[in-house]
């Protein structure tokens, strides 16, 4: 390969989460590994390899101008988002006017929530949950109404549409949020199915938030649909986010960006995301996107899809043929895994919090799952080196599933 995804970074003292986090009190973070064991980051969402190299060479080259003021996005900005999404994913008639600045998606929701309903009214989530949706929403008043995704006879996670239409029916719901890929199952919708839902969003007159963060970290063999093409209604009804972040490991620079066709509901949020008088675009996350979106971001990209899709094929064979009683859909995007551990824990007679602490013992720092609503599920992180993803399956084996 031409980019670097083999070296194991040490990243210590350099600002991450991941690694620097472990151990703290009173946070979420796993435990510190105990002594004789290195940490292996794999619950915090970001990866662990290098970004494309145009990005620090874009970083270096603005911060050497001495000169930080006000300052407005550039021509070249918008360009390179509407290039990014027609090149990425297909998306034609996307002008500047329709693409807006947003700190971060979880606000962008928000924004989108208090034009669509009011504070204490429901909304729609699938379950599993992203963790960020359920403190974003109770944080600001909003009630979650659960619809349970369902694995059908393949394994694969689905929407349940009759469950979906029948809150949607009696509950009096008026936004719904939608992840696509999901996370935390990785899922990335077919078409047909985002047609079905949004079809019932049409029905009971449901405005979409839908989450694209992690639309470019799409495995081999799956392409990702935006929500926003699946029908006029979808497009007019609809508030899309993206980000570089997941794509490009850029969440320390902070900035993402929404797409909104329907005139009256862009001017609307627009409002809404200004009323802290802080959602402002950072001149070096501007910079940092227009690099990431060149050709060679692209060519990047493509390898790092190559790296996610043997890390992804390694563990699920792993578990497959190692941990009896663990069950771990293969997910279609994301570099997550969300494993369900019910079966192993009956078994065993173990919690899956007494499973958590003996992956943490030995430095495997994986996440726990019942912040997504997965009660006896731990959410692994698969963006390291193959050999980093190696060694921690070998501890869980040795250690943890079958000590």
């Amino acid at each position: 390969m031409k980019y670097d995804f083999t070296s194991i970074p040490d990243r210590r003292g350099k600002d991450a989460l991941a690694v620097d986090g472990l151990g703290k009190p009173g946070g979420f973070a796993p435990a510190a590994p105990k002594a004789g064991f290195d940490a292996i980051p794999m619950w915090v969402a970001d990866m662990n390899f290098a970004t494309v190299p145009t990005i620090p060479r874009a970083l270096a080259e603005r911060a050497a101008h001495p000169l930080y003021g006000y300052f407005e996005p550039t021509g070249e900005y918008f360009d390179s988002i509407i290039a990014w999404q027609e090149n990425r994913n297909g998306v034609t008639g996307l002008c500047r006017e329709c693409i807006g600045y947003e700190n971060g998606v979880l606000g962008g929701v928000i924004s989108a929530l208090n034009v669509a309903c009011s504070r204490g009214g429901r909304v729609l989530v699938h379950s599993p949950t992203y963790v960020g949706f359920t403190s974003a929403l109770s944080n600001n008043g909003y009630n979650m109404v659960l619809s349970p995704l369902k694995r059908d006879e393949a394994g694969v996670w689905r929407m349940d549409f009759a469950d979906m239409e029948e809150k949607l029916r009696t509950q009096n719901i008026h936004a719904a949020i939608l992840c696509s890929p999901h996370n935390p199952c990785g899922r990335v919708w077919e078409r047909w199915e985002l047609e079905q839902a949004m079809a019932l969003f049409e029905k009971y007159e449901v405005t979409v938030v839908s989450d694209e963060i992690w639309s470019d970290i799409i495995l081999e063999g799956n392409r990702h649909i935006p929500t926003q093409s699946v029908s006029e209604w979808a497009r007019q009804n609809t508030v899309a986010l993206y980000a570089p972040s997941k794509t490009f490991n850029l969440a320390g620079l902070v900035g993402s960006y929404h797409i909104i066709y329907n005139k009256r509901l862009r001017d609307r949020v627009r409002k809404e995301s200004s009323l802290s008088h802080y959602n402002s675009m950072n001149v070096l996350s501007m910079h940092a996107l227009i690099a990431a979106c060149q050709p060679e971001g692209r060519e990047w990209l493509e390898e790092l899809r190559q790296v996610l899709t043997a890390n992804v094929d390694y563990a699920c064979r792993f578990i497959q043929e190692h941990f009896e009683g663990v069950d771990a859909a293969r997910p279609q995007g994301t570099y997550m895994l969300f494993a369900d551990c019910t079966q192993w824990c009956e078994a065993h007679g173990k919690t899956i919090g007494e499973v958590e602490k003996a992956c943490w013992d030995v430095g495997v720092a994986v996440q726990d799952g019942r912040a997504f609503h997965g009660p006896c599920h731990l959410r692994i992180n698969l963006a390291l080196p193959l050999s980093r993803v190696q060694e921690a399956f070998g501890r869980l084996d040795k250690y943890v599933f079958n000590a």
